[in-house]
């Protein structure tokens, strides 16, 4: 029988991660005591060491992307309607 794959979530990994980067602890007891290999807690420590940059980027850029979403999905809808007027007007 097929064992499945265990999945974890974001908290969970980068739960493990920090207490990784304490050292209070050695791999090898990390991994015992949350039943995973040390080698995917080393992972997660190395994507958290990676990404750690992008905690304290600008969070208004991501709005203002939002916004721009909005304001392009609102011009296709009007668009759009505009289009299905004169398809009718045009009798196509």
């Amino acid at each position: 029988m097929k064992k499945s794959r265990r999945k974890f979530s974001s908290k969970f990994k980068s739960k493990v991660a920090i207490e990784a980067l304490k050292e209070q602890s050695t791999m090898q007891e990390l991994a015992s005591k949350y039943e995973i290999h040390p080698n995917q807690i080393t992972t997660w420590k190395k994507e958290l060491l990676e990404n750690a940059d992008s905690v304290f980027e600008n969070k208004s850029s991501s709005r203002n992307k939002e916004e721009d979403n909005t304001k392009l999905y609102n011009k296709i809808g009007k668009m759009q309607v505009e289009i299905d007027f004169l398809k009718d007007v045009l009798g196509k």
